[in-house]
């Protein structure tokens, strides 16, 4: 969570592939700090490019520059799209809405209440598991480079995800009747220039969410600390980023 408020600190730009030699390594080129200058206007006119941390002038892990924005570009669209979900998943939780099916196999329905941190809290460890064991599985998979889907860091599109039925050189276990880039195919279907203004929307409402979400966490653990929402969210006494219920922050306590 605190690596996406530094990640939306990088301004973002559409992918590209013209190639480039480093001595380190030969990549396909991505996104350079002009491109990033260049598409900062567009994402934001107001703003402009901003990066206090310098982190478009990176080198990661002895990586090319090229590499290292791709890096910070897969990964501040992949926070932002989390975020998202996070945040209409807030807005559902507190109000009230759940499946109106048994939440476990024994029969042990979703909790009650409008306050998402604790009703996270009331969800057993082994749900939470699966749903870590999800996010694990698809981070993996998202790391998959291959020739006809180039990893982001080697000139491939950040933000992309291999279709499961697409590489060959992993093949799950069982069918999967969606991917989960493009599920329905619409997607592949639209002109570039549509693509690409898609991507610049998706960035900006990343970023917005990624606000949002700490919002709201922040004014509920610190009150006041967002006075717009004092009046909005419910107060939380537990710890946001202890996700089970043994606090892991707390070693030896």
């Amino acid at each position: 969570m605190k690596s996406a408020i530094l990640l939306t600190l990088a301004a973002s730009a559409s992918a590209f592939a013209p190639t480039s030699t480093n001595s380190r390594a030969t990549v396909a080129v991505q996104e350079t700090r002009a491109d990033l200058e260049i598409l900062a206007k567009e994402l934001n006119p107001t703003v402009g490019f901003y990066d206090p941390l310098n982190l478009a002038d990176a080198e990661f892990w002895g990586a090319t520059n090229e590499q290292t924005i791709g890096f910070l570009r897969h990964a501040e669209i992949k926070h932002g799209r989390v975020a998202m979900f996070a945040f209409v998943g807030y807005i559902v939780h507190a109000n009230g809405i759940k499946f109106p099916w048994a939440m476990q196999m024994d029969g042990a329905s979703f909790p009650t209440g409008t306050n998402p941190p604790e009703l996270w809290d009331q969800v057993g460890d082994a749900a939470k598991w699966q749903i870590f064991g999800l996010i694990f599985f698809l981070e993996a998979w998202s790391e998959i480079g291959t020739a006809d889907h180039p990893h982001y860091m080697r000139g491939g599109k950040p933000g992309d995800m291999p279709d499961f039925d697409g590489v060959d050189e992993m093949k799950l276990p069982h069918p999967v009747p969606f991917n989960y880039f493009d599920p329905f195919g619409i997607s592949k279907k639209r002109s570039p220039e549509a693509k690409a203004k898609g991507l610049r929307a998706e960035i900006n409402n990343g970023r917005l969410a990624q606000l949002g979400i700490f919002g709201f966490l922040c004014e509920q653990t610190i009150p006041g600390s967002v006075p717009l929402l004092s009046k909005i969210v419910e107060p939380y006494s537990g710890e946001v980023m202890a996700p089970f219920s043994d606090n892991m922050l707390r070693f030896g306590l």
